[in-house]
């Protein structure tokens, strides 16, 4: 996901940069869409930029097609006023928005039963894939290293500068920080070639979140569901996920075919495949955006601290340092109370017992 306000880059990630070489109940589709116009326009750009810059359709990277697509791009948060997305059944499109699924995603009465007895089942977990399953920070750092070296600059070796560079759009990164005043046609045949290095260290990427995996296998022990969201094409997520060894622990994938427009309505999109309700849901996300995001679907947000300072995400219902200090236990305590400031210790107070009545004259009868 986007860095909107990245602050307190930690260097020590530097560590983790890739060696590189200078060169359900409702019946919902299998697939959520956006309205058909907005695919077809996606489609259309997509064209007209192979056009004008002469990207070849063949071209490919381990099998994969390359195509440059959401990268660069900072996703609407969504479901600011519960607007939700549409998807089209046979009987005509339909409208899925936070109240919806709430409403249509009730326990059965075996369920309930299931869930009383075994109460961890009836969660579902949706991680987001930016810096909270895979150190993409690094990942793009790394690229941008690659394209400076293929153009003959050097990247500065200021960590300020370096997260600047990783939280920016392209555009930006290519004129300020590796100062080329190129026309467009330039600018677009770099961003595609920056895409190309980007998704190459996706694929060579083995390690997850340092303790990502052994929480994954602690839910797992609990029967809780999870999903991974992404902007990113699906092909890439799921060979990534494999090289980690984490695919077995995920039962949805969210990714750019499924269409969703913002990152909110990627949640929705992940509880709808979970079979869970998004009230029920937690989001482990590590940007702002995002647990407003996960906040407007009516779903619980854990923010994990590293890409965003601990000041930046109050508004999460959790903020931890890493995986290592989560425990299931934390989880029921997410859904066990209501309001802000119910993980905040408080002091219990001891009514003292009322005073004894004492029997006068006119009580004794």
């Amino acid at each position: 996901m986007g860095c909107a306000s990245c602050s307190s880059f930690r260097t020590s990630r530097s560590s983790l940069l890739l060696p590189w070489i200078p060169s359900s109940r409702i019946s919902f589709p299998a697939q959520l869409r956006i309205p058909k116009s907005g695919r077809l326009n996606l489609v259309k750009y997509n064209l007209v930029v192979r056009k004008a810059f002469e990207f070849d359709e063949n071209v490919s990277l381990n099998g994969f097609p390359t195509t440059p697509n959401k990268v660069f791009m900072q996703e609407a948060i969504g479901a600011e006023y519960g607007e939700g997305f549409e998807t089209f059944r046979p009987d005509g499109p339909l409208k899925v928005d936070v109240e919806f699924l709430n409403n249509r995603l009730q326990e059965g009465f075996l369920q309930r039963i299931r869930y009383a007895m075994k109460p961890d089942e009836a969660y579902g977990l949706v991680f987001s894939w930016d810096n909270v399953v895979a150190d993409t920070r690094a990942l793009k750092l790394n690229a941008w290293k690659q394209l400076a070296y293929e153009l003959g600059k050097e990247i500065p070796e200021n960590g300020d500068v370096q997260r600047l560079m990783v939280c920016a759009g392209a555009d930006h990164v290519l004129k300020k920080f590796l100062l080329l005043d190129e026309s467009e046609s330039e600018i677009e045949r770099l961003k595609f070639r920056f895409s190309r290095l980007y998704y190459r260290n996706l694929l060579e990427l083995k390690e997850p979140m340092e303790g990502l995996k052994e929480w994954l296998d602690a839910v797992s022990t609990s029967r809780i569901p999870c999903a991974v969201v992404s902007s990113l094409d699906r092909r890439y997520i799921v060979e990534a996920l494999r090289e980690m060894d984490l695919k077995k622990y995920f039962q949805a994938i969210v990714t750019e075919e499924d269409g969703m427009e913002s990152i909110a309505h990627r949640f929705l999109s992940a509880a709808v495949k979970l079979d869970r309700k998004p009230s029920k849901c937690v989001v482990f996300e590590d940007d702002p955006r995002g647990v407003t995001a996960a906040h407007n679907c009516t779903m619980m947000a854990v923010a994990l601290i590293g890409a965003h300072p601990a000041y930046d995400l109050v508004q999460a219902d959790l903020a931890v340092a890493g995986f290592n200090e989560l425990s299931v236990i934390n989880l029921r305590r997410l859904f066990a109370n209501k309001g802000s400031a119910f993980m905040d210790l408080q002091k219990q107070i001891v009514e003292k017992s009322p005073p004894k009545r004492k029997l006068t004259t006119d009580t004794i009868f």
